[in-house]
């Protein structure tokens, strides 16, 4: 769909609807934001654990920490979440493409307590065989 902005002085822009948040228009699909992908997984992942796309696109912009990926090729960044009493830790992985350019988010997840840095906590085989599928 193709939408006629008005630049003022009669002056008109044809612009995409679909086009990145600073639209007039903005899009209502799951690709807000210029260059984010998002994967079945990790919008499955959003409705379990309730984030919102703004919540993982924060954990993106500014993380605590950032670490390698548990797959291979990937990064995951994570903030600090909770309290006191029940720390808590939200994680977002994702891959930057270059083409298509932007970057695909492949999972987001909250993990109970805290991590040391740069240790990777355990992770089930079959869990490890669901990621590797979703990247390739």
């Amino acid at each position: 769909m193709v939408l006629k902005v008005s630049l003022g002085e009669g002056k008109t822009q044809h612009q995409s609807k679909a086009r990145c948040w600073t639209s007039p228009v903005p899009s209502r699909r799951k690709r807000d934001w210029c260059g984010v992908f998002w994967t079945d997984h990790s919008k499955a992942k959003l409705r379990q654990y309730r984030f919102s796309e703004k919540r993982v696109l924060r954990i993106f912009r500014k993380p605590e920490r950032r670490e390698e990926g548990i797959a291979e090729g990937t990064t995951a960044a994570m903030q600090i979440t909770g309290t006191k009493k029940h720390p808590t830790e939200a994680w977002v992985m994702y891959v930057i493409m270059k083409r298509p350019k932007g970057i695909k988010i492949i999972s987001a997840w909250r993990y109970p307590g805290r991590t040391p840095e740069g240790q990777r906590p355990e992770i089930p085989e079959d869990t490890l065989r669901e990621l590797y599928k979703l990247i390739k």
